[in-house]
């Protein structure tokens, strides 16, 4: 069954979310309230003025309900736009339902309002004879009941009743009538000018938006969700009706949403009525301005003798469909939906004729103007298609990742040449797979370029799009690996081309995680056999990525060189391959704003999807290093949903480390242990080495939290033995103080010795100051003499920077501290174990700051420097975030959304905050809270403000 075009599933979904806004609505409804009630008892007027789809039917029915529920008689009328002509039409609305009434009026009065209404035939009556009678009739039916008249789209009344209903409403004051009427501001229109009350419906704010649409579409995208609270700009029915016009896979994210929004029906009906009543040069006008985009003056007045004109333009504003900005006189559309409306409501011949117009004004910027020539032609046109392809590459480097592909599509359709045609696809498909995460599209576009040129098949585009493909879908690397290596082999290296480039980035990849040295061979065989050069970060990554052990002082110089230039780049594809030859050397901190930029615009749509995924990935990656384990998290969550909605696996299992390590740190073994059983389920069948050694590290790691120092040696060596580094392995950065303090609590003593050799002797304390403090903490610890060992703390814990990476240098402090206890140097060692518990308890390391402590008291000190009797008395960062939130009123499932948690992850947060907080009840946080602030000196008190730092992270 459908109803009004909906199914009785989306009916009821919408009407529901109606209810919401409604809701979201209370100050408006108690507006409408106190006006009934005065009515009720004095009579009165109000105005409501509202633009199109901002609830203000809604509204009405809502006061229509309310004054029937207190007794009132309700008389309603509704203006319909194609009645505009019929005089004294809303008159006979209002006016039918007490027409029995009508004898009680004295003949004259009843004589005209008989004829007015069309109920007898005569001389066309006089309007104020009408317009008293009305007015004698309404106060006849409110000597028995209070009575309401509500009147929607009062701005397509008939003029005549519109008139009579204007002499009324200035002459209901102490009687026991109401004229509660809805409207668009309208330019002249007669209410306007009549100094009633007036009350302005204003669009739902930011918070009431959101909750509107994921009421009613809780699976959104999250970046398809921000392109619709940005297009419908607050108003209710835009938010619900843009993702309803919007496919199935548009709404989850895996498709890219076009430049211009499509609408549902009763979108276009509610905008287009001013649209459909302007002149043609007007509309025309509207539609130029609406292809172009930026709102340059020059639609109006360019050189083009099609130009619409200032006359038009002063149409449309007088429609308040366009404005002028009185500085830059620029063009903008009072809201985004007027300009999808008439974009939709032109046809293909009005389109295409608007683009060659401003191809034509544009032809002085070529890069502007292609794209406007492509939208006019009709017929394929080589030349045409090669300059799009060409932008499309621009607009790639420049971020814009949904410009890209349209281009690139529609180069491809326009090509003449059929290897040009099927070369153009592949490459497509090639972007939407690495970028958009469109995969679906993307198979159809290889398999369709197959079938109109065997040939193609051979292409290096074609092979990257199928190797790219079997990489993200099924996580088939062998297969990926031989095929980009045949398809690189038999292409000339001479230079570095795009497509060429993608592939050797794609080969980069199959051989990380495939994790095996001889993979590694071709990848650097090719880099060498490239000339001129490769391009910088292909250099760099032959060393920092695939065998970071190996990277020299010259390499890590061109990095540092390329991160400092990503404070001005805007391609989202080049600052995830800087991250990415950063992230195993300790560089990732100067690429962090540029890769949030990355993220920001993947959750906006506007940019690449996949892109986001890795940058999100390479974050929560460097904040699990740094010690912002609460943002990891965080970060992780969003990275697994994004994941999850494009079905890319290979990416997930960055996430699912991120949770392990977090688990094993924080003494969750049983979570750790669940996740890394997963990940070796998964991994381990297909040979994904990178994801099996992820898996030991964090197994490594929880063993050392629970004590068992045995079954961490066992997984720590299995990523470096015991006395080697293995090429081309980059766990064996992350393992050494795993290694060596399991073979040292073992009585490995000279395995211990011979991996600190190992590691010294590759120079590792060169690469950053991470290693630099790993390496020397190592070395302390292998150290058979108290007097070398001590010195070698020392000098780890002076390492300039090393407390970047909190978790580490604690665990360098613990070891300090135990070795100066041993050696009877108690005093100094209370000041190493209390500084190690300290950023143990901020981090949330319980097993570890319970491990120190232990050790704490064994030098004789029973209490915490500070008065502190546990460890467990603060609460981490994580902890204070979600109480904040909670505080600010905020319940578990709303928190959840902000922070990408599960509901579950939140209760547990917040039952561990209760009792460190002294309270146990939600109803305590906020005065708990307070307190902290007032003893650590923050003033701000403000926990609306509080919670929106909160959810920033």
């Amino acid at each position: 069954m459908i109803i009004s075009g909906r199914s009785c599933g989306e009916a009821a979904i919408w009407r529901g979310a109606r209810s919401l806004a409604l809701v979201r609505r209370a100050a408006e409804v108690a507006v409408i309230r106190s006006f009934l009630s005065r009515a009720a008892d004095n009579g009165g007027t109000l105005l409501v003025f509202g633009g199109p789809g901002t609830g203000k039917t809604c509204l009405w029915d809502t006061a229509t309900e309310l004054a029937s529920a207190a007794g009132a008689r309700v008389l309603r009328a509704q203006g319909v736009q194609f009645e505009a002509n019929v005089a004294f039409g809303a008159l006979n609305q209002i006016l039918l339902p007490i027409l029995s009434h009508l004898p009680k009026l004295a003949k004259a009065h009843r004589t005209a309002l008989s004829v007015a209404l069309g109920l007898d035939q005569g001389a066309r009556p006089d309007r104020l004879l009408v317009s008293t009678a009305a007015l004698k009739l309404l106060q006849y039916v409110s000597d028995t009941a209070v009575t309401v008249i509500v009147v929607d789209d009062l701005q397509w009344l008939d003029e005549p009743s519109a008139r009579v209903l204007g002499f009324v409403a200035r002459r209901l004051t102490g009687s026991r009538i109401g004229l509660l009427a809805a409207s668009r501001r309208v330019p002249s229109s007669f209410f306007e000018k009549l100094g009633l009350p007036e009350h302005e419906l204003s669009p739902l704010d930011e918070a009431a938006a959101a909750e509107l649409v994921t009421s009613a579409y809780p699976d959104l995208a999250a970046g398809v969700r921000a392109r619709v609270l940005a297009e419908a700009r607050g108003n209710p029915l835009a938010l619900l009706e843009l993702p309803a016009a919007l496919s199935e896979a548009q709404r989850a994210g895996a498709e890219v949403l076009p430049t211009v929004l499509p609408l549902t029906h009763r979108l276009k009906a509610a905008f287009s009525g001013a649209i459909c009543e302007l002149p043609e040069p007007a509309r025309r006008l509207l539609l130029t301005a609406a292809l172009e985009g930026t709102g340059d003056p020059r639609v109006v007045t360019g050189n083009n003798e099609r130009r619409p004109g200032a006359e038009a333009l002063e149409r449309a504003q007088r429609a308040d469909l366009l404005a002028v900005n009185g500085d830059s006189q620029r063009l903008a559309f009072r809201h985004p939906v007027i300009r999808s409306v008439v974009v939709e409501m032109a046809s293909d011949q009005e389109r295409r004729a608007a683009h060659g117009d401003l191809a034509t004004l544009l032809a002085g910027e070529p890069e502007r103007q292609v794209w406007h020539l492509a939208a006019a032609a009709r017929q394929p046109d080589e030349d045409l298609a090669s300059r799009l392809e060409h932008r499309a590459e621009l607009a790639l480097a420049e971020g814009d990742v949904a410009g890209a592909v349209t281009s690139l599509t529609r180069a491809f359709e326009l090509s003449q040449d059929p290897a040009e045609r099927s070369r153009r696809q592949a490459s497509a498909a090639v972007m939407m797979t690495g970028l958009t995460g469109d995969r679906e599209r993307a198979s159809e576009l290889l398999a369709d370029a197959l079938r109109q040129d065997a040939e193609t098949a051979e292409s290096l585009e074609a092979a990257v799009a199928a190797a790219y493909l079997l990489i993200s879908r099924s996580a088939d690397i062998e297969p990926a690996h031989r095929l980009l290596v045949s398809a690189i082999q038999r292409t000339p290296r001479v230079g570095a081309e795009a497509t060429l480039q993608i592939a050797l980035y794609g080969l980069m990849l199959a051989c990380y995680y495939g994790g095996r040295a001889e993979l590694w061979r071709p990848f650097h065989e090719a880099i060498a056999g490239l000339d001129p050069k490769p391009p910088g970060m292909l250099q760099v990554c032959d060393e920092t990525v695939a065998n970071p052990v190996s990277t020299s002082a010259q390499t890590l110089e061109r990095l540092a060189a390329a991160i400092n230039g990503l404070a001005h780049e805007t391609s989202p594809v080049q600052i995830n391959r800087v991250a990415f030859a950063a992230v195993f050397v300790d560089r990732l901190a100067g690429c962090r704003a540029a890769l949030r930029r990355v993220v920001r615009d993947g959750r906006s749509g506007t940019g690449s999807v996949v892109s986001a995924i890795l940058a999100l990935n390479m974050l929560g990656t460097d904040d699990l290093r740094t010690g912002r384990w609460d943002r990891a998290e965080t970060r992780a969550a969003e990275s697994a949903r994004m994941c999850e909605q494009h079905n890319y696996v290979l990416l997930s299992w960055r996430p699912r480390f991120i949770w392990a390590m977090l688990a094993a740190a924080r003494g969750e073994h049983e979570l750790s242990r669940a996740l890394t059983d997963e990940m070796l389920r998964w991994a381990t069948p297909r040979g994904i080495l990178a994801v099996q050694r992820s898996a030991w590290k964090a197994r490594a790691l929880d063993a050392i939290s629970s004590g068992d120092f045995e079954e961490a040696y066992q997984y720590a060596t299995q990523i470096a033995p015991a006395g080697q580094l293995p090429s081309h392995v980059q766990q064996v950065l992350y393992v050494p103080l795993d290694v060596v303090e399991s073979c040292m609590r073992t009585n490995r003593h000279a395995e211990a010795a011979a991996h600190v050799a190992a590691l010294e002797a590759a120079g590792l304390a060169g690469i950053s100051p991470r290693l630099k403090l790993v390496v020397t903490g190592c070395a302390a610890t292998a150290a058979v003499d108290d007097d070398a060992a001590i010195d070698q703390f020392r000098q780890a814990v002076a390492v300039p920077g090393a407390d970047r990476w909190p978790f580490e240098f604690a665990r360098i402090q613990l070891l300090y501290g135990e070795r100066l206890r041993r050696a009877g140097a108690n005093r100094e060692s209370r000041a190493l174990l209390n500084a190690a518990i300290e950023r143990f308890q901020w981090l949330g390391a319980h097993p570890w700051s319970a491990r120190a402590l232990s050790e704490l008291r064994a030098t004789g000190q029973t209490r915490l420097r500070g008065g502190s009797e546990s460890p467990e008395k603060h609460l981490t960062p994580r902890e204070y975030q979600i109480a904040t939130l909670a505080a600010s009123g905020l319940r578990n499932k709303e928190i959840s959304a902000r922070l990408f948690l599960s509901e579950r992850t939140v209760a547990d947060h917040l039952h561990r905050a209760f009792p460190k907080l002294g309270v146990t009840s939600r109803a305590g946080l906020r005065d708990a809270l307070a307190s902290i602030a007032q003893e650590t000196g923050d003033e701000s008190l403000d926990f609306g403000h509080s919670a929106e730092i909160a959810a920033q992270g």
